[in-house]
C-alpha cells in the first residue's frame, strides 16, 4: 500500500542553532533512525520539515534529501530574500515547499513588499505553504496565501485553542477554508492540542472530514516528538491512525492522497 509521512524532523547535536529558538533538543534525531521506521511502518515514503531551530540553514535538509534515494522530500525555512540560485537549487533537490512556524512568533507582515515579492516565486515551482499557528489566526493567513496562488497546509489538526477543543469557534472558521480546494490539514502532533490532545483528534477528524474531505487530509508521524520525546513513539502514533480512521480505504486515500502535491 502506497503510503506517506508528512511530517518528521532529522537532526543532529553538531548542528549550527538558530540564534532565535524557544527549544534545542539534547539528543540526535538520525536520517537512518527515521527510515528504520518508515520501514517498520511499511510506509513509502516521507516529508522531511525544517526544525525551526535550525532557521534557514537548510544544508542538513538537503544532505538526508540526496542520502535517501528518491524516498523523501523536503519542507524548507526560508529568508523570503533567497536568492533565485539557491532556491531553484532547492527545488531540484527535493523541496517542495516552505514552513512558516509561527507558534509563539509575532505575525509577519505578509502585505510586506519583500514577501509579496517572494511569494509568486513559490507559487511558480509549484511549492506549498505549511503554516503552524493557532486556529485564531489561520484564516486571515491563509486567505491571503490563497489569494497569491499557493496551496496551504495546516499544521497539527490547525491547533485549536486546548481549552475549547472543537468548540473553539476559530476551529469552526479553520472548517470553512476547506470548499477553497486549496487548502489541506495535517492529521499529526494531536499531543500538541493539549492534555485531552488525541480525545479532541478522534472528535475533530469527522469534521475536518467533513469540511474538507480525506483527499485534502495527511497523515504525519511528528517523529521524533520533539518536547515530547519521553512519552511518544512513531509506532504509537501510527496506531492512533488506525484508531482515528477505521475505514481501511478512507485510511488509505489520507495516506496517499498528499502524492502529487509532494511530487511522488
Amino acid at each position: 500500500m502506497f503510503g506517506i509521512d508528512t511530517h518528521a524532523h532529522v537532526f543532529h547535536r553538531g548542528l549550527p542553532l538558530a540564534q532565535e529558538r524557544r527549544y534545542a533538543p539534547d539528543y540526535d534525531a538520525p536520517l537512518e533512525a527515521y527510515l528504520a521506521e518508515l520501514a517498520r511502518a511499511g510506509l513509502d515514503h516521507g516529508v522531511l520539515v525544517q526544525p525551526s531551530f535550525l532557521g534557514t540553514d537548510n544544508s542538513f535538509l538537503v544532505e538526508c534529501l540526496a542520502r535517501a534515494g528518491g524516498r523523501l522530500r523536503g519542507i524548507a525555512v526560508l529568508d523570503p530574500t533567497i536568492p533565485e540560485d539557491e532556491l531553484r537549487a532547492l527545488d531540484r533537490a527535493g523541496v517542495v515547499g516552505i514552513r512558516l512556524n509561527l507558534v509563539e512568533r509575532p505575525l509577519p507582515d505578509l502585505d510586506n513588499i519583500v514577501w509579496q515579492n517572494f511569494f509568486p516565486r513559490i507559487a511558480a515551482l509549484g511549492w506549498q505553504v505549511e503554516l503552524q499557528r493557532r486556529a485564531r489566526d489561520l484564516p486571515a493567513l491563509v486567505r491571503k496565501l490563497r489569494d497569491r496562488d499557493l496551496t496551504v497546509v495546516l499544521d497539527h489538526f490547525a491547533l485549536p485553542d486546548p481549552a475549547d477543543g472543537i468548540a473553539d469557534p476559530d476551529f469552526t472558521e479553520v472548517l470553512k477554508l476547506g470548499t477553497s480546494g486549496r487548502v489541506w490539514v495535517k492529521l499529526s502532533g494531536p499531543y500538541r492540542n493539549g492534555p485531552h490532545g488525541r480525545a479532541f483528534a478522534c472528535t475533530a477528524y469527522p469534521r475536518l472530514r467533513d469540511a474538507f474531505g480525506p483527499a485534502r487530509l495527511m497523515w504525519g508521524s511528528d517523529w521524533p516528538h520533539t518536547q515530547f520525546e519521553a512519552m511518544e513513539t512513531y509506532a504509537a502514533n501510527r496506531s492512533f491512525l488506525d484508531e482515528l480512521i477505521p475505514d481501511d480505504a478512507e485510511r488509505a486515500t489520507v495516506l496517499a492522497a498528499p502524492r502529487a502535491l509532494f511530487r511522488f
